[in-house]
C-alpha cells in the first residue's frame, strides 16, 4: 500500500515496512488465557483503519489471539480493501489451543503436520491466498520436534507460495543458528521495551550481523509506557485481562515502571509528542531493529503512538533515558544503543505492499 511514512527493508526480503506496524493481539478480545478483556470488533476495525489511513503498511496478528478471532477480524477488514490499499499481513503458528477449555494455556507445538494445518486455517480466516510473513510463535516445548524439522516445513510452505517470507518469534540465538543453517531466517520478533531490554544483548546483534529483520513486540510494555497508564487503572482491568497477573504489573515492579514512564514526560515535551511515541522510538533507535509492533483498541489510541513512525531520538534523549532506567531500577538489560541511529530510507515514499 502507498505510504508517506519512512520504511525499512525487512532483512533481505522484498518487504519494505513502516517503522511501526499494527499489533492485533487485543483485537482477539477476551475469553482466552492471554486476552485483554472484552473488545468490540467494530472498534478494532476502526483502530486498524486509522493506522492504515495514517500510513502504517503492515498488520501483525496470530492464530492464537482470541483463538482465531483476531485473524477473522483482520480478514473482515481485508475484504473491504483492494489492490494497493491492502497492507502486508503477518501472522504466527505454533500455539495450539483446546477449544473445550479456552482459558487453558495453549500447547507449544511445531510438528510439520501441525504447522501446515495452522497455515491453512490462517489463510481461510484471513481470506488471503498468501501470508506475507509467517512466523513460529514460540519454540516447541511440548512435542520434542527439532527446530530444524519444523523450519523445513516453513521452507516448504514458502516454496508452495502459501507464505512470502518466514520468521520466528521468541527464539534465542542458539535456535536461530540451528535454523539459519537450513535456510535464512527472514525475521525475528522478540519482546523489547525500555522495561524488557534483554534482546539488545544477544538476539538483536545476531540478527543485525546475519541480515535478519527484527520487528519487536510490546514496545510500550503492554500499556505501561503510555501517557494515561496508572496503578489505579490496573485495579479496573477486566477479570479476564491477563496483565494484572504479570510481574510488571505487581509491586515493586509496577511502581518502578511507572517512575520510568514519568521520566519520559520531559523528553516527550521536548519533541512535542507523547510518552508512547518516545518509548517506541527508543526501541527503533537500536541498530538492527527494523520496526515495532504497536497495539491499539481504538482509533484514538493509534493517534497516541503514530508519532513514533517519524521520531528520531537524539544522543541527549538516549542519555537521559539510560539514566532514568538506572535511577528507577526498572526492568533489566542494556540501557542505551552504542550511538544514535542513522535511519536508512529503504524505499521512496510510495511503497507497494501485498
Amino acid at each position: 500500500m502507498p505510504t508517506k511514512l519512512p520504511t525499512r527493508q525487512l532483512g533481505t526480503t522484498d518487504l519494505n515496512i513502516t517503522r511501526v506496524g499494527f499489533g492485533a493481539w487485543a483485537t482477539g478480545g477476551g475469553g482466552w488465557a492471554y486476552g485483554w478483556g472484552p473488545q468490540d470488533d467494530d472498534q478494532s476495525i476502526a483502530a486498524i483503519t486509522r493506522a492504515l489511513e495514517l500510513g502504517v503498511n503492515w498488520i501483525d496478528t496470530a492464530a492464537v489471539y482470541g483463538l482465531g478471532h483476531s485473524e477473522e477480524v483482520v480478514g473482515r477488514l481485508l475484504k473491504k480493501l483492494t489492490g494497493a490499499d491492502r497492507p502486508y499481513v503477518f501472522t504466527k503458528c505454533g500455539l495450539v489451543w483446546d477449544p473445550k477449555d479456552p482459558m487453558k494455556d495453549a500447547r507449544r507445538v511445531l510438528t510439520p503436520a501441525s504447522i501446515r494445518r495452522e497455515c491453512e486455517a490462517s489463510l481461510r480466516r484471513l481470506g488471503v491466498e498468501r501470508i506475507d510473513l509467517y512466523q513460529f510463535h514460540r519454540p516447541d516445548e511440548d512435542t520434542g520436534t527439532p527446530a530444524e524439522e519444523s523450519w523445513r516445513m516453513m521452507v516448504q510452505l514458502q516454496e508452495e507460495g502459501k507464505v512470502r517470507a518466514i520468521g520466528v518469534s521468541n527464539f534465542d540465538v542458539s535456535l536461530l543458528r540451528k535454523i539459519e543453517a537450513i535456510q535464512h531466517v527472514d525475521s525475528l520478533q522478540p519482546p523489547f521495551s525500555l522495561i524488557r531490554r534483554g534482546a539488545a544483548a544477544a538476539e538483536i546483534p545476531w540478527c543485525r550481523a546475519n541480515r535478519t529483520g527484527v520487528i519487536v513486540y510490546s514496545p510500550m510494555q503492554t500499556g505501561i509506557l503510555t501517557d494515561s497508564f496508572s496503578a489505579e487503572r490496573v485495579k479496573k482491568m477486566a477479570p479476564d485481562d491477563w496483565r494484572p497477573g504479570s510481574v510488571n504489573f505487581q509491586t515493586p515492579n509496577l511502581e518502578r515502571n511507572i517512575a520510568l514512564r514519568d521520566a519520559l514526560i520531559p523528553i516527550a515535551r521536548r519533541h512535542n509528542t507523547t510518552v508512547s511515541s518516545v518509548a517506541i522510538a527508543w526501541t527503533l533507535a537500536w541498530p538492527g531493529v527494523t520496526g515495532a509492533i504497536v497495539g491499539a483498541r481504538s482509533a484514538e489510541q493509534v493517534d497516541g503512538w503514530i508519532g513514533a513512525a517519524t521520531l528520531t531520538l537524539t544522543a541527549e534523549d538516549l542519555d537521559d533515558i539510560a539514566l532514568a532506567t538506572e535511577t528507577t531500577s526498572a526492568g533489566s538489560g542494556p540501557t542505551r544503543p552504542a550511538s544514535a541511529r542513522v535511519i536508512p530510507q529503504a524505499t521512496s515514499a510510495s511503497t507497494e505492499a501485498r
